[in-house]
């Protein structure tokens, strides 16, 4: 049995302490569960038999299992189950492939998954102290992003920041500041001209009483020259530091959704099916490489799908930093023409526990619109991970309700 993905919509990505800032992550979430659900009509809702839904966080307003709280919101019936997913930026890639086994397995026939993530609205968080009544200071700890409260037994070398892993990625093979701001600039340009052009249109909804119907963090104007102006963020230029503001994803709010269903929930959907999930990867490298995750993902979910690059014809790769996607997209030696052709998380935004739906749902529209067969949609996750997932295209195969 296949899996297969019906519908996909997400909101828009909107910028830290942005347009979005004001509004809960349960309801951002609970927002994407709407407006999917709003493209397929004919479902009964009470024919989900589950909702799996990635979060990175979990610290603050979307804790207790934000999965069943967005259902709820969203105004499904108490009878739908829902879980959450962690594995951090790839939650909903991750939601989305634990689904699809559901289907295969046979244990579900229509599953919901999707992801959100309010950066804006992450908490400081407090720890307990070791006995009560102590007599110092206690520090705020932000859970915005990267590592906190980490465990002194942890290597150092594993819990370098995100950015000092990428600049050492840059170091390990080559990676020129001019290439990245380069990459960056096309990032801006061509979600510009996706939007420009209506790409978006029917997969991304605005959240009601926001004023917000694009992605905020898009820059048009972007170009190589303007973005070799900015400074490096994590190391001086003395150090040899290349990564900048620019050249590497914002922090940002939004959710995603997808509808995952078998072939025989087609006629529940009231849809055809948009793109069989035909391959899986997963790969965890040291912590610090988690930038190179994504090459062995990819490859290992291309094997199970039983094809090989010469047959990708669209790749999706979240833009974490454009060093490390430069860098995969090398290791797997694909023609760049194809990779993020409606514009990345550089200029789209990366909240982290939506991006897996959003290049997941970018991707199957990709496929409908070129007419390509098999696309990849890939994803680094920090603490050394990688995902992937192989798309097949049913107006290719011709698989219908």
């Amino acid at each position: 049995m296949s899996a297969f993905i019906y519908a996909a919509t997400r909101t828009p990505f909107g910028r830290f302490n942005g347009a979005l800032a004001g509004v809960r992550p349960d309801d951002l979430a609970a927002a994407a569960i709407t407006s999917t659900l709003a493209t397929v009509p004919g479902l009964d809702p009470a024919a989900i038999d589950d909702v799996v839904w990635g979060n990175a966080n979990g610290a603050g307003e979307e804790n207790r299992n934000v999965g069943r709280m967005a259902a709820l919101l969203a105004g499904l019936p108490v009878s739908v189950p829902g879980s959450t997913v962690n594995r951090l930026c790839g939650s909903s890639l991750d939601a989305a492939m634990t689904a699809s086994r559901l289907v295969e397995s046979g244990d579900a026939e229509v599953v919901l998954t999707g992801g959100v993530e309010s950066m804006t609205r992450a908490p400081w968080v407090l720890p307990k102290p070791a006995k009560g009544f102590p007599a110092g200071d206690v520090t705020a700890v932000s859970t915005t992003l990267g590592w906190r409260l980490v465990n002194p037994r942890m290597p150092k070398e594993w819990t370098v920041s995100l950015g000092e892993a990428n600049e050492r990625l840059r170091e390990r093979f080559g990676i020129t500041r001019e290439r990245q701001d380069a990459f960056a600039a096309r990032s801006h340009r061509l979600a510009h001209a996706a939007w420009e052009s209506g790409f978006y249109d029917d997969l991304v909804a605005p959240v009601e009483g926001v004023d917000l119907t694009r992605d905020e963090g898009i820059r048009a104007g972007s170009t190589p020259e303007v973005l070799a102006g900015l400074k490096p963020v994590f190391r001086t230029p003395e150090q040899g530091g290349t990564i900048t503001a620019g050249n590497a994803s914002p922090l940002n709010d939004g959710a995603s959704a997808v509808l995952i269903g078998s072939e025989a929930a087609a006629a529940a959907i009231g849809a055809d099916p948009v793109a069989r999930i035909a391959g899986r990867g997963v790969m965890a490298l040291e912590p610090q490489d988690f930038g190179y995750a994504p090459v062995e993902a990819a490859n290992r979910a291309l094997a199970r799908a039983g094809i090989g690059w010469d047959q990708v014809g669209a790749v999706e790769i979240n833009e974490a930093f454009a060093v490390q996607s430069l860098a995969c997209l090398d290791a797997w030696k694909v023609d760049p023409a194809v990779v993020n052709q409606k514009g990345g998380a550089i200029a789209i935004g990366h909240p982290l526990g939506a991006s897996g739906g959003r290049v997941l749902g970018t991707l199957a529209k990709v496929l409908r619109e070129t007419g390509q067969r098999y696309g990849v949609a890939a994803i680094c996750i920090g603490v050394g991970q990688g995902l992937a997932v192989v798309l097949e295209n049913c107006a290719v195969t011709g698989v219908k309700a």
